[in-house]
């Protein structure tokens, strides 16, 4: 052989062993992988966060609770309790108690304060908080309070809706104020008591606008299911509108747009994205205990108020079982790095910061023996199939690859995640996957495409395509990692992480 053939053949063989060598991500053994929970030190129930002017954070919880913080990670209370000694209202508490009139107290004697949701309103430069009070699973009201800045006080200045009537009790609500007085009753009671099988629990109440400048608000929880109404930007009180039973719509409750006979769907949270222009309806599943099942669903539709359909095309109206209905964002899971089993999210909401990017809040319970909770906050991506997904991990900074990827940056061993549909307290496991020149192999078996340049990847398992984004981050524990997340259209989400070796190999090409 002469010399010339003898170096060009070692030039050849060294080439392919380099690239070869850049095919394979590095990644750490599972002894390596280190465990942990990245704590949010503070406790904040069914949680909203909304961005203030000067760029820091606000979030408010049921039972009052509220903290703030400059940075996604960093959280410190400023309000908890319900009682006049919480300055976030400064008039609930006054001797009228009008936002209790109507409710009362619970069964342990106190008063209830639930689910709040602040919103700027354009209109009026006041911040609005609409929030719930209740002392039974279908008596409780929707009230609104305003504000001259984010933090509060917050001062009380109605109740706008109520549910749990019956027909001796239904002249203590405003009822009568929307409604003709020949309205007859007996279509919101049944054998004497509200007929929550149909008509919402007025809880929940999530304010949004939508493509047009409108103001809505999305509520309800189980009982009849989800409803919608517009809302008048310059009073904060519902724009009623004129009945249309064929449509859902109520002239009192507003437009039906999901769920019914008491099936668990509550929470919801519209969000509207102009990348996809779609509308997202995020509810809650399930029950908010930790073997309770409750988990983090989506519904989508063109427009504000609906058709809402999941990636099936189903809408959710009365079932008998619902578990196949609406995309599963995610339930009970666990992965090598967590150190212990994530149980039980939801009293979901979202928001977008200043950067343009949009996240996903919720409460998080865990396999610990307590119900003990944090806020947890996810970023979201939208699929080159116009669903929503989270990230498996709590956001901390992270972006999509300037970039994108190609095939052999995702070689490697995965521990793919299949949230499933049941509402149930099953626990999601990774399971440990290799990804090699487009082939899936071990506890899942199938294929996969990543398109070139993009963050956008396609996998495909017992013959579901699911499509999805892949993006770096750092676990909660501080390990490099390389996720994927993706829906199919059998209303499931798939998550993926792969451990890398160190943070420098997020950058091989």
């Amino acid at each position: 052989m002469k010399k010339t053939k003898i170096i060009f053949y070692i030039i050849t063989i060294t080439l392919i062993t380099i690239l070869s060598s850049c095919a394979k991500v590095n990644e750490k053994s599972i002894e390596d992988i280190a465990t942990g929970n990245a704590k949010m030190k503070v406790s904040v129930h069914d949680p909203q966060v909304i961005v203030a002017e000067d760029g820091s954070y606000y979030m408010f919880g049921t039972h009052m609770t509220a903290a703030k913080a400059n940075s996604l990670t960093d959280w410190s209370m400023f309000a908890t309790g319900v009682g006049a000694r919480n300055k976030l209202f400064d008039n609930l508490f006054d001797e009228e108690k009008e936002a209790f009139a109507y409710v009362g107290k619970n069964e342990d004697g106190r008063y209830s304060v639930w689910a709040p949701d602040v919103i700027y309103n354009k209109a009026t430069g006041k911040y609005m908080m609409y929030f719930c009070t209740t002392s039974t699973y279908v008596k409780s009201n929707l009230c609104f309070a305003t504000a001259d800045s984010v933090e509060g006080p917050y001062t009380y200045q109605n109740t706008i809706l109520y549910s749990g009537f019956t027909s001796s009790t239904v002249k203590k609500t405003n009822f009568y104020d929307i409604m003709p007085e020949d309205t007859k009753i007996t279509a919101y009671v049944k054998n004497g008591s509200y007929n929550n099988l149909e008509w919402p629990n007025c809880i929940d109440p999530a304010l949004f606008y939508d493509k047009n400048g409108k103001l809505w608000m999305v509520y309800g929880s189980w009982s009849g299911g989800i409803f919608l109404l517009q809302i008048d930007e310059e009073t904060g009180y519902p724009i009623h509108p004129e009945a249309n039973p064929d449509s859902g719509v109520d002239t009192y409750f507003g437009k039906k747009l999901a769920g019914g006979g008491h099936n668990s769907i509550e929470g919801p949270y519209i969000q509207y994205d102009e990348d996809t222009r779609y509308y997202y309806l995020i509810v809650s599943y399930g029950v908010l205990t930790s073997d309770g099942g409750y988990q983090i669903r989506q519904f989508r539709s063109k427009t504000v108020d609906g058709t809402y359909l999941d990636a099936k095309g189903q809408t959710l109206d009365t079932v008998v079982d619902h578990s196949d209905y609406g995309v599963k964002m995610m339930g009970n899971y666990t992965l090598p790095s967590l150190d212990c089993t994530y149980m039980a999210p939801g009293g979901q909401s979202t928001f977008t910061d200043s950067e343009g990017k949009m996240y996903l809040v919720y409460h998080q319970r865990f396999k610990d023996g307590t119900e003990s909770h944090e806020p947890r906050i996810h970023q979201l991506f939208s699929t080159s199939d116009g669903w929503l997904v989270a990230t498996p991990f709590a956001s901390n900074g992270e972006s999509l690859k300037e970039n994108g990827y190609q095939s052999k940056d995702v070689t490697g061993t995965y521990y793919i995640l299949n949230h499933g549909t049941d509402i149930s307290s099953n626990e999601n496991l990774g399971k440990e996957t290799t990804f090699s020149s487009g082939a899936i192999k071990g506890e899942y078996e199938g294929s996969y495409q990543v398109k070139k340049g993009s963050s956008d990847i396609s996998i495909t398992i017992d013959g579901v395509i699911y499509k999805g984004i892949l993006i770096d981050m750092t676990d909660e524990a501080g390990n490099p990692v390389r996720c994927f997340s993706a829906v199919g259209d059998n209303n499931q989400t798939i998550w993926g992480v792969h451990y890398l070796e160190n943070a420098e190999d997020e950058s091989i090409n």
